[in-house]
């Protein structure tokens, strides 16, 4: 051996535990494979809350490179791998001691760890991709009892069967400790949320427990939207059928580099608190058949969205009848409609339906293609015959 090699020795067996206390702080303790789980641990501080602390386990970024996991473009995948924020993403929806959470698209686990660290009673984790499945059992495996990870689409999993029904409250009463938190794909946000807001109209799906609370990210751009007030540069149809049904609120915006990969976009958190009562009292079916038809032409006077509710004969007087009724200046923009103006029209265009039942099954979009398939078939038509008197002649 070489000289001084008892020395280095004993040295190193004297660091030894202090070099594996700090590899465990930083989640580094990795050597290639998974760790034997254990169970949480109860820290127990006197005159303290009791919290829940997952045992040591490989780091966000050793679970991808674990499992060999790369962010698909197609799908709109985006990691997020800094604690600090998933931490922050998750207070924002409030108190999770012993609650039930659904995480919807938990990838490889960032916000899973972050959720489970905050106490809560159950965690159902709900995941397409089935390449993140393995990394979600580890954490379950580390939690037991406590997750359960589910291979599915949110957007035809049955949320009403989800969580026990001793959670069910009534819709006046305060929000059940119900919550669904999720970084989404920029590819499913927009149509989720207007699922999710048409369950919250008819008390359904995630909703049967009673006001469940929702944080979500958005791109920001799709977040401003559903913050909007009367006026704004972003308000649009999302505006409307978000904050006729819930307190929305713009928590913060994570800015894309935080990301892997990187987006070309900022990212911001949104919290939903659905509304005791609905600031549009008309079903959701007939307030989104409005509401779409007015922002149809955002950069034109309101009344040209409008004239979209009615079939071609008599749509000039309708629109008079619907615009006077409602008590709404024809010559302004969709954007600067208030929440009393989508009301006033709603409420009327509900008389009229109930005056005229063909007209809410009216299709402007349909219309239209029936006139340009009517104009073909007519040049068709015109080019055949004369195709037919040049060959005669």
């Amino acid at each position: 051996p070489p000289p001084g090699y008892g020395a280095n020795q004993g040295a190193e067996q004297a660091h030894a535990p202090l070099k594996r206390r700090a590899r465990q702080r930083r989640g580094t303790s990795f050597s290639g494979l998974a760790p034997t789980p254990h169970p949480f641990c109860l820290m127990a501080v006197p005159g303290k809350v009791t919290a829940f602390h997952l045992p040591p386990l490989p780091t966000v970024g050793e679970i991808i490179k674990l499992f060999r996991l790369k962010a698909q473009k197609q799908l709109s995948q985006n990691f997020l791998l800094d604690l600090r924020l998933t931490d922050k993403i998750v207070r924002q929806a409030g108190q999770l001691k012993n609650a039930h959470v659904c995480e919807v698209g938990p990838g490889p686990g960032g916000i899973t760890r972050s959720i489970l660290t905050a106490g809560v009673e159950e965690l159902l984790l709900i995941e397409k991709d089935p390449r993140f499945i393995p990394g979600l059992q580890m954490l379950s495996k580390a939690a037991p009892g406590r997750v359960r990870v589910v291979h599915g689409d949110i957007l035809t999993y049955k949320m009403d069967k989800a969580f026990p029904k001793h959670l069910k409250r009534n819709w006046e009463d305060e929000p059940p400790d119900v919550h669904i938190i999720g970084n989404l794909p920029f590819s499913v946000s927009t149509p989720l949320i207007i699922k999710w807001l048409e369950n919250v109209s008819k008390k359904d799906g995630p909703f049967i427990y009673g006001r469940t609370q929702m944080t979500l990210t958005f791109q920001k751009e799709v977040a401003e939207r559903l913050t909007a007030n009367p006026g704004g540069k972003q308000r649009s149809r999302l505006s409307i059928m978000s904050q006729h049904l819930c307190t929305v609120e713009n928590c913060f915006v994570i800015p894309g580099q935080a990301f892997v990969p990187k987006p070309e976009v900022d990212v911001a958190v949104v919290h939903f608190t659905p509304l005791v009562q609905p600031k549009i009292q008309q079903p959701f079916e007939l307030v989104e058949k409005v509401v779409r038809s007015v922002f149809q032409f955002r950069r034109k006077y309101c009344f040209r969205g409008i004239e979209t509710l009615f079939p071609e004969s008599g749509r000039l007087k309708r629109t008079e009848q619907l615009m006077m009724t409602a008590n709404v200046d024809p010559t302004l923009r969709p954007f600067q409609l208030s929440m009393s103006h989508f009301r006033n029209l709603c409420n009327t265009y509900r008389k009229m339906c109930d005056e005229d039942p063909s007209l809410f099954v009216y299709n402007y979009r349909e219309e239209l293609k029936q006139k340009k398939t009517m104009r073909n078939l007519l040049k068709s038509t015109s080019q055949c015959e004369q195709t037919e008197e040049e060959n005669q002649l």
